[in-house]
Order: C-alpha cells, then sequence, then structure tokens
C-alpha cells in the first residue's frame, strides 16, 4: 500500500477491505501476527482466515509472502486483493517466463504487498536467495494441514518450510487450516517449529448448514430429486471420486435442464480456469467436480455442497461441506452413501504404496467417516467431537439411522424407523438418517415430525 496507510488494523479493515469490524478472534490474532508473535490458526472456512495474515502483512514493512498449495487459490485471492487496490501477485508454473521475471523485479523493487508462492518455488535456492535480498514482512502458510502425512491433502514440500524458521527466525509465521484433528495440530506444531505460537481456535460449527445423508440407491436420481427439490435454481458443487463419473454425472445434469459443468485435471489448464471463472461468476451454474475443485474459491453463494461417492475422512467430508454457504445464509451438505463405497475406499488404502502404519490411520480416519454417516446421534454435534469441540447446540438429537453394518462387513445389518425420515408423498421404506437437525433445534418428535418445517439458520458463519 501507499505510504499514508492506516496505522490501525480496523481502519485497514474499513478503508481497503471494506468491512465494519472484526469478526470473532480476527482482531486478536492481526494485532499479535503484526507485533512480531508466531500463531497457528484454526479457522472454519468462511470464517475470515485470509485477513489474518493480510492485514499484518500491509502493517508489517516489507511483502508478505504467502505459501499456497494451488495455483487457482493463488489467481483467486490475487485478483479479488488486485481489486481492493492492494498490490498482491504470484509465482507459479502459470507464468511466462518474463512474467515471472516481471513479478520477480518487483519484489526486489518493494513494489509488492503480497507474494503468492507454491511451496515447490519458495523451497529452491534461488528464490530463498531472492528472498534473502529483501525483507519478507511475515510468512503465511496457508492450508497448513497439508503438512501432515496422515492428512487428506498430504503435500511433501510443506514438510520442509520449517526452513523458514532457521533462515529468518526474526520474521513471524501464521499457519492456518480449516481442517485439522488434535493429532493434526501437533503435527504442524512439530513440523513448522510452532512450538511457541499462539494457538487460536474458532468454533468449528457452521450453524447455517444441515447435514444430510442418504443410503444410495440409484445416485443420480437421488441426486436429480435433491437438486429439483431444494436448488432448481441455485449454484452449487457435486462431488465425485473418479474423473469418468465426473463427466458422466455432468453429463446426466445437462440433460435434465440443468447448467452443469464438469471439472477435473483431466481438462487443459486454460479450460479448468475458464470453467472455474463461469462457476464463479454465474448464479445458478453446478460444477461436478473432483476433490481438487473448490480450496480457496471466494463463492460466498453456493447453496449446496453433494457427494455422489464417500469422502476420505471426516476432514475432507469437513472442508468440502464447508464451501457451502459462506454468506451465512441456509445450505445442504448433502452425501449419498453407500456399502460400495467403504469396499473401494478400503481397496484403495490396501493397495496403496504406504507404510503399513499409514494405511492404519486412514483405515482408522475411514472408520471415523462411517462412524458419522451411522451415528444415531446429532450429526452435528458429531462433527463437532471429532475435532476436540463440544456442540453449544441445545441437545440436539438426530433422526435415527435405519441401516446400519459394521465399519468393513455387511455382517450385522439392522433397520431402525423414523417418522421424521419420511417426507409428505414419499414411501416410507426406512433410510438412511437423510437429515441432520439445524445447529440449536431439536428433532421433531414423532407426533409432529411429517408437518414440521426446517427452522431458519442464523446468519453469520
Amino acid at each position: 500500500m501507499a505510504d499514508t496507510a492506516p496505522d490501525t488494523p480496523l481502519e485497514l479493515l474499513n478503508r481497503v477491505f471494506g468491512y465494519p469490524s472484526f469478526r470473532g478472534a480476527q482482531q486478536r490474532i492481526i494485532e499479535h501476527v503484526s507485533a512480531g508473535g508466531d500463531a497457528l490458526v484454526l479457522m472454519p472456512t468462511g470464517g475470515g482466515k485470509s485477513l489474518c495474515y493480510q492485514i499484518p502483512a500491509l502493517l508489517r514493512p516489507g511483502t508478505g509472502i504467502v505459501v499456497s498449495p494451488l495455483i487457482a487459490l493463488m489467481q483467486d485471492q490475487v485478483d479479488a486483493l488486485r481489486q481492493l487496490g492492494v498490490r498482491a501477485a504470484f509465482l507459479n508454473s502459470s507464468l511466462m517466463p518474463d512474467e515471472q521475471q516481471r513479478v520477480e523485479q518487483a519484489l526486489l523493487d518493494g513494489a509488492l504487498d503480497l507474494l503468492y508462492v507454491a511451496p515447490e518455488r519458495l523451497l529452491t535456492e534461488r528464490f530463498l536467495a531472492l528472498l534473502d535480498r529483501v525483507r519478507p514482512a511475515l510468512f503465511a502458510i496457508d492450508e497448513a494441514h497439508c503438512v501432515s502425512q496422515w492428512g487428506h491433502d498430504f503435500r511433501p514440500e510443506y514438510i520442509q518450510l520449517d526452513r523458514l524458521h532457521q533462515r529468518w527466525p526474526d520474521i513471524p509465521r501464521i499457519a492456518l487450516t480449516a481442517t485439522a484433528d488434535a493429532p493434526t495440530r501437533n503435527e504442524i506444531v512439530t513440523r513448522l517449529q510452532l512450538g511457541q505460537a499462539e494457538l487460536f481456535v474458532s468454533s468449528f460449527d457452521r450453524p447455517n448448514i444441515r447435514y444430510r445423508i442418504v443410503e444410495k440407491t440409484q445416485p443420480r436420481r437421488q441426486l436429480l430429486d435433491f437438486l429439483r427439490a431444494e436448488h432448481p435454481n441455485d449454484a452449487g458443487i457435486v462431488y465425485c471420486l473418479s474423473r469418468r463419473r465426473v463427466d458422466e454425472t455432468a453429463e446426466f445434469l445437462r440433460a435434465q435442464g440443468f447448467d452443469a459443468i464438469a471439472y477435473h485435471a483431466g481438462h487443459p489448464p486454460e479450460e479448468r480456469r475458464a470453467r472455474q471463472a463461469r462457476f464463479i461468476q454465474g448464479d445458478n451454474v453446478v460444477v461436478v467436480a473432483t476433490i481438487a475443485f473448490g480450496m480457496g474459491i471466494d463463492k460466498p453463494d453456493v447453496r449446496f455442497v453433494a457427494h455422489l461417492d464417500l469422502p476420505k475422512s471426516v476432514e475432507a467430508y469437513y472442508q468440502e461441506t464447508g464451501r457451502a454457504g459462506r454468506d451465512g445464509l441456509p445450505a445442504d451438505a448433502w452425501l449419498c452413501y453407500g456399502l460400495s463405497d467403504v469396499v473401494m475406499l478400503r481397496q484403495f488404502i490396501d493397495k496403496g504404496e504406504g507404510e503399513e502404519r499409514f494405511k492404519r490411520v486412514e483405515h482408522h480416519k475411514l472408520d471415523a467417516l462411517i462412524g458419522l454417516c451411522e451415528s444415531i446421534e446429532c450429526r452435528r454435534r458429531t462433527l463437532l467431537n471429532y475435532f476436540g469441540e463440544r456442540s453449544r447446540s441445545p441437545a440436539a438429537t438426530a433422526i435415527p439411522v435405519s441401516r446400519r453394518w459394521t465399519p468393513g462387513t455387511a455382517a450385522s445389518r439392522r433397520r431402525r424407523r423414523c417418522p421424521a425420515s419420511t417426507a409428505p408423498g414419499r414411501s416410507s421404506a426406512p433410510r438412511i438418517s437423510p437429515t441432520c437437525c439445524w445447529a440449536r433445534t431439536r428433532c421433531a418428535s414423532a407426533s409432529s415430525a411429517t408437518s414440521a418445517s426446517a427452522p431458519s439458520a442464523s446468519a453469520g458463519s
């Protein structure tokens, strides 16, 4: 920013970003990092993590260096910052050599407030030597859970990011993630040498999101029924496990009249960027994608996230569903789940090249996700408990599951009935619990389940 930049975080928040006040722990985090302290920040998607390093980078002398794992994430955030008048740039493989040279020269000239860079490039001796010639304002390590070997988004390069502290011990570091259970948090602290960092943990509760899980019978037809009944003109994301399933599902939805596009790594980079831009700018575009889509995408009005296949872990499920309802308005997280998903994911784990202890951890994470799917308790409460947070919702209950099996087998099955699981005009056949109570509400009782309507979600996330 210019030399006349405001002196306080709140002034910057008002003038540059256009927000009247901070939310939650944002101000404490910003003041701590601006004063030179290290921080580990756990904050849900939509909670405003990026401001926690963007504002300190503007307040401190030098350029804030942001480690970001995905090209799409960098481009989206840099474009948004430039529109606000912040001098931001990124360095990654999408740039031509002459473009990279211009960004590097801008860094040397002190003409950048924030520079986003992939960990692979950051850790090269050439780039480290370049940073020796400037003064970094701070190091922000976004998506810090990528450092965990047991996590769902492990990136080997993240393990080496402790070199930043070794080389620049006086430069503050802030590591941020939306998904980290207790073991992952400990691994982040250990591997990034954040033992002296202040820990800021926000609530993982997303009260505006309703979590629903249905038994998989005819997945595409079930998805179509869900979209037609509840989101006929809304933007949303449908996740599938394979590229083939992505293409087939997008084609199916288009044939049914939806503005659906496919997104996966099999498309050329330019085509992926164009499809991402169409989704972000459109009002009712449905993107069908593999799990690579969505990280760092700032589209507040995503009204639903649907899974046609079981995610790999609770962390992955939480992160992906968290892309819905970032504007605080009601949104749905809908999952279609069947025994075949469990069998397939177990086979993926067993056939993988990882060590046996890694496979055991992966099986444990899958078991935890199966437990979430089959829980007879409120799924919101189960989800929060997984991340070590007690639900503050008043005694939320859940619609009981109708079919249950021991993880990995189909030997023990039992059926339950719940009046709330049968909507008027639909079959009364028992199913896996299709819904979780909205936050701070109770499940409808047996006598009123079929007549009660869904409560409104509270504003904000």
